[in-house]
C-alpha cells in the first residue's frame, strides 16, 4: 500500500505559498524509525511520543526528543494507522491500513485495538470500519476514523457500536475535532485535495476549507491537526511542507521537511515532546520538530483539550 501510495501521484513542482509570520526554520531530526513507514503520532501528558508503522504494525515509544524509538505493542492484524486518546487515558490504535484499503469501503475490514501505556497490554476493542488511517476521539467518548481510499466516515461508539458510514467525504483522511467537538477536520488527499470540516450533529453539512485542485500537485494533505485557534496545520505528503490554513482559501507554510510527510501532532506537557511544539513523522521513518509551527496553547488532540 506503501509503494501504492507513493507511485499514486506525479512529481510536479511546489507552488510559492507565503511563509508564515516568524516562520520558515529549518526542521530539526528528533526521531527515527529505521525502515519504517509512519502513519499516526500523538504524545501523552508525560511528553512522551507514540508513532505507528505501517508495514510492521507496531506502536513506536519516544520517550523524548532524540532518545531511541522502542517497539512497546503490534496491532492485531496487518497495517498499524491512526492514533488517539479515549477520555479515560487508553491509547487507541487503529489497524486494517494495509493492501486491503484499495478496495474502498467494500470490505470494512479495519478495527481499532485499545493499548493501555503504563501495562502495554494492547487488546482488540472493534471492527467493521472501512479504515481507521486518522482518528480522534470526542469528549463524550465516539471516535471517528477515516479512509483516505474510500468515502466512508465511520464512528465508534463508547458500548463497541460501530456505524461505518456514518459521513461520506472522498478522500478523507486524518481526523480532529475542533474545539466542543462541534467540528471533524479532515485533509482530502486524493480527491479534489484540500481540507474540509465535517459538523458532528449534522454529517451532510461539510465545509471546504480549502481547495488545491489544480494548485500544486504535491500538495497532497495528510494528517493534520488543529493550532491553539482551531486553524488546521496540515502536512503535504509529497513535497514535505507544512502549511497553516488561516482563512478560507488561503494558507501558509510553517516549514519544510524531507517529502512523504504523513502526519503532524503537537506536543504535550511540560517536558519531553512539550507542548507547543509541532512534529511531523513519515512514510520515511523519521521524525521532525517544525520549529516555525511553535504555538505555546497547541496540544496534542485528546478529548476535552
Amino acid at each position: 500500500m506503501v509503494a501504492a501510495l507513493l507511485t499514486a501521484i506525479a512529481p510536479g513542482t511546489a507552488s510559492a505559498a507565503p511563509i508564515c509570520a516568524g516562520a520558515g526554520q529549518a526542521p530539526r531530526l528528533v526521531g527515527v524509525v529505521p525502515g519504517a513507514a509512519l502513519q499516526g503520532l500523538t504524545v501523552d501528558a508525560a511528553g512522551r511520543m507514540y508513532t505507528t508503522d505501517l508495514i510492521s504494525g507496531r506502536v513506536f515509544r519516544l520517550s523524548a526528543p532524540g532518545a531511541p524509538a522502542v517497539p512497546i505493542a503490534r496491532v492485531p492484524e496487518s497495517g498499524a494507522g491512526g492514533l488517539a486518546w479515549t477520555p479515560d487515558g487508553t491509547l487507541l490504535v487503529g489497524y486494517g491500513a494495509d493492501p486491503r484499503v484499495v478496495a474502498g469501503d467494500a470490505l470494512r475490514h479495519a478495527g481499532i485495538a485499545r493499548l493501555d501505556i503504563g501495562t502495554l497490554a494492547m487488546r482488540p476493542w472493534v471492527r467493521g470500519l472501512s479504515a481507521s488511517n486518522g482518528m480522534d476521539v470526542a469528549g463524550n467518548g465516539i471516535v471517528y476514523a477515516t479512509n483516505d481510499f474510500g468515502n466512508l466516515v465511520g464512528r465508534a461508539y463508547p458500548n463497541g457500536a460501530v456505524q461505518a458510514d456514518w459521513g461520506s467525504l472522498p478522500s478523507a483522511n486524518g481526523a480532529v475535532l475542533g474545539r466542543g467537538d462541534r467540528w471533524l477536520y479532515v485533509s482530502r488527499t486524493f480527491v479534489n485535495p484540500g481540507v474540509s470540516r465535517i459538523s458532528t450533529s449534522n454529517p451532510r453539512i461539510v465545509q471546504s476549507l480549502l481547495n488545491l485542485g489544480g494548485v500544486d500537485v504535491t500538495a497532497t494533505p495528510d494528517g493534520l491537526t488543529l493550532d491553539s485557534r482551531d486553524r488546521p496545520v496540515v502536512p503535504f505528503n509529497v513535497s514535505g511542507q507544512i502549511v497553516r490554513v488561516t482563512s478560507p482559501g488561503q494558507f501558509c507554510v510553517l516549514g519544510s521537511s524531507a517529502g512523504f510527510a504523513s502526519v503532524v501532532s503537537y506536543g504535550r506537557g511540560d517536558r519531553g515532546f512539550s507542548a507547543g511544539r509541532l512534529f511531523r513523522a513519515g512514510f520515511d521513518g523519521r521524525i521532525y520538530e517544525i520549529p516555525g509551527g511553535f504555538d505555546r496553547g497547541a496540544t496534542a488532540a485528546y478529548p476535552g483539550r
